[in-house]
């Protein structure tokens, strides 16, 4: 069973929504782990969450996308904290500019997509053995209603959270039959500095509180939505209390072909 008090691991931890949740997490008991590349200010953020919260925080600088590091990372959370029961893929970054597929400069374009996906897949490739072995564990990957309703002058981006839906599934699936869950966390649109900077959200008023958040995830991390592993849930527009008492079917908030008819062969 998941432990309450246990250890969580929260990428793009400095800053932004990453930092709304080692803050919320650590609030309710758990020893909260933050990833992220500036060193210096993720370690000012952990610190003022320890100060506030009592909790047990650690600060570990690396690059999502480097393997050695996030190996490292994650070796010294193990060492200092203990075994990771909660990992939440929270870094990534956004398309440079609101621009067409084929203006965008390529390098940069790459960089977004393996921000998300490959961090995400590094990541798990070193927690999840761990939480096979102990037969305990939750993973959340922060996706977007990008992933599944594409935007053209955001390409990259919904590729990434298109790519990392798909990862959040075949994982669950590998997994079936453990105590070891994983879900999309769709954030809505929390304001913070990279949702600031997008010119698609100008004037935009109606944020979803990112307390939001920091309930869904807590209450995957309780354990409390188990039946939702493999699929996509919505912060702000899900009601928990639903999802608790609710039992998707078939490929429910799943990404799938929708057919034209029902002489689709593919239906």
């Amino acid at each position: 069973m998941p432990d309450p008090s246990g250890v969580a691991l929260v990428t793009g931890a400095s800053s932004g929504i990453g930092r709304h949740l080692v803050q919320g997490l650590a609030a309710r008991g758990m020893a909260v782990a933050g990833l992220a590349r500036n060193g210096e200010r993720l370690a000012a953020a952990m610190d003022e969450v320890a100060a506030a919260t009592g909790a047990r925080t650690l600060a570990v600088a690396a690059d999502v996308t480097e393997r050695a590091a996030v190996d490292e990372a994650v070796a010294r959370v193990r060492e200092e904290l203990g075994p990771v029961d909660l990992l939440v893929n929270n870094a990534g970054v956004i398309d440079a500019a609101e621009e067409p597929l084929w203006e965008a400069d390529p390098d940069q374009w790459w960089s977004v997509v393996e921000s998300h996906v490959r961090g995400a897949f590094l990541l798990a490739r070193a927690v999840v053995p761990w939480m096979v072995l102990r037969n305990r564990g939750r993973v959340v990957d922060l996706a977007s209603g990008m992933g599944v309703r594409a935007r053209p002058e955001y390409s990259a981006y919904s590729v990434a959270k298109t790519g990392l839906m798909r990862m959040t599934e075949a994982l669950a699936g590998a997994l079936e039959g453990l105590d070891v869950r994983v879900f999309d966390v769709a954030p809505g649109v929390v304001d913070t500095p990279m949702t600031r900077a997008m010119p698609m959200w100008a004037g935009f008023t109606d944020w979803t509180p990112p307390e939001r958040v920091v309930e869904l995830v807590a209450a995957i991390a309780a354990g409390e939505l188990d039946q939702w592993s493999g699929r996509f849930l919505r912060a702000g527009a899900d009601d928990l209390a639903v999802l608790r008492a609710t039992t998707p079917q078939d490929a429910a908030r799943q990404l799938r072909l929708r057919p034209y008819g029902d002489g689709d062969p593919l239906a």
